[in-house]
């Protein structure tokens, strides 16, 4: 009985056992509750020994709840502990026990009284899958109450040691809105590295934006989720007809809450694409399109750390798949305009971008000069950050249409000094998205890529390839124009001589 098996009860004791419980309230009500304690306990082992569930269910409800009223907390934490180790216990009944006492610790007056109770409760379910989903949430209630107190580090160690995802019994719901809190709880304790390993055990297709279900699929859930439920509560087909229907889970502030975090690491970590990216899956979601503020603020934020991420392929390619986002135009036109500089091959002056758009990123929450001081301590950084991509577009642009230029003229174009200038077209070199020399005793910049025997060569050879190919081209539209006239009524040949139409 004690491997979970369930077995048939060898005799029903649902006589004795309502037989049994008045005169052990008359017990409990007069001050006996040591006896009425024996009393339950003599008829539980006998339940207990035929395998009746509902009997054994009622009389531990019944003794748990006889301690609870009389006030004697150390009692209750001893019988708790007792009839969980009892010889055959059923599994369903430490459940139910388990469960109840859960419901007395809102009504605990007194941190110490309770912190008894539920380290009895943590100890009853200890290696017990059965009441692992009762462990855990006895487990976030003491986290709770350490966080409350100020230990922030004792909170973060005791709730992140439940590997909640790991739980069969557990809804798909409440796992994810644990493994928040345990990511929540290290962002706090600053646990950088464990908030990232913890945050990458929630799948994002959870939060994918679902489809408008027809009348037909939303009927059929209904009935689906009845019968589950019917099943969970233990009821006949028919006893919840007049009960509410269950709505489809909403996971929209699971998913506001998850990408909240994933800017803040992302944030941390200076990882500008990947804060752009979770922007961007934050706009896919039906409450902030519905929040003209919100759907503001976040699209602001998306080309905000799309501009401020590192160049490359993929950065160029979501830089134009967000410029064509027509909210954009309508709703931040400043950003707009700032996107579009971005997205043309022309050079932007420094000076002027400052002046004209400084204010305005300023004012936000993500930029800041020096000397301002805000909640955010890196906003300083992603001003200069910005201010970096515009000198890279810069010498970008600068490298396509020219192949060699002076330093004077570079620096002038850059609005930077001469040493300045090298550090930003070194650091564009190693990261090999343009190709450059500097000759300082020439103070001659070259972009043009100094190319051997062979890649002459082989570039020759290619432009010849390319020619003949061309060639063979026009040679075969000849010959299709020759033959299409040919075929015409009237038509003549190459040599003169007219050609009878069939």
């Amino acid at each position: 009985m004690s491997d979970g098996t369930v077995l048939k009860a060898d005799r029903d004791y649902t006589k004795e056992v309502d037989a049994l419980l008045p005169a052990v309230d008359s017990l409990a009500e007069s001050g006996q509750t040591q006896a009425a304690i024996d009393k339950l306990l003599a008829l539980e082992k006998q339940t207990r020994q035929a395998s009746d569930l509902p009997s054994t269910s009622r009389l531990i409800v019944r003794l748990v709840t006889i301690c609870r009223d009389s006030g004697d907390w150390p009692l209750l934490n001893e019988q708790v502990l007792l009839l969980s180790k009892k010889h055959g216990q059923l599994k369903q009944a430490i459940t139910k026990m388990v469960q109840v006492v859960m419901g007395f610790l809102d009504g605990i007056e007194g941190d110490e009284v309770r912190l008894g109770v539920i380290e009895t409760l943590r100890t009853v379910t200890e290696g017990k899958i059965f009441v692992e989903v009762e462990r855990a949430r006895v487990t976030r209630i003491l986290s709770n109450m350490k966080r409350a107190s100020g230990d922030l580090a004792a909170a973060k160690s005791i709730l992140c040691e439940l590997q909640v995802e790991t739980f069969g019994s557990m809804s798909r719901r409440e796992k994810t809105d644990f493994i928040l809190e345990q990511v929540a709880l290290c962002i706090a304790h600053a646990d950088w590295t464990q908030a990232q390993i913890l945050g990458r055990k929630i799948s994002v297709r959870y939060f994918a934006r679902r489809p408008a279900l027809s009348p037909e699929e939303k009927a059929k859930r209904a009935a689906a989720a009845a019968e589950r439920a019917r099943k969970d509560a233990g009821t006949a087909v028919g006893e919840n007809e007049g009960a509410e229907p269950i709505e489809e889970d909403d996971v929209t502030d699971l998913k506001l809450r998850f990408y909240e975090q994933q800017i803040t690491l992302a944030k941390h970590d200076d990882a500008y694409l990947e804060a752009c990216k979770h922007y961007r899956s934050v706009l896919d979601t039906a409450a902030v399109e519905a929040q003209p503020e919100q759907l503001r603020a976040a699209l602001q934020r998306v080309v905000f750390f799309a501009l401020l991420a590192p160049h490359d392929n993929e950065q160029h390619d979501l830089l134009h798949r967000i410029a064509l986002d027509a909210r954009i135009a309508s709703l931040c036109p400043t950003e707009a305009a700032l996107l579009k500089l971005f997205t043309v091959p022309e050079l932007m002056r420094w000076p002027s971008i400052e002046a004209n758009f400084g204010p305005h990123l300023t004012g936000t929450d993500v930029f800041s000069v020096a000397g301002t001081h805000k909640e955010d301590a890196k906003s300083e950084q992603r001003f200069a950050d910005f201010r970096k991509r515009v000198i890279e577009h810069n010498v970008r642009t600068i490298s396509k249409y020219y192949t060699r230029i002076t330093l004077a003229r570079l620096t002038s174009l850059l609005d930077l000094p001469a040493l300045e200038t090298e550090r930003y077209i070194s650091d564009l070199v190693t990261s090999k998205t343009i190709y450059a020399r500097i000759d300082r005793p020439a103070g001659v910049v070259s972009f043009e890529k100094v190319r051997g025997a062979d890649e002459v060569l082989n570039s020759w050879s290619g432009d010849m390839k390319a020619l003949l190919g061309l060639l063979e081209r026009v040679g075969h539209l000849i010959g299709k124009e020759e033959m299409v006239a040919r075929i015409q009524p009237g038509g003549k040949s190459w040599g003169g001589k007219g050609v009878k139409a069939r």
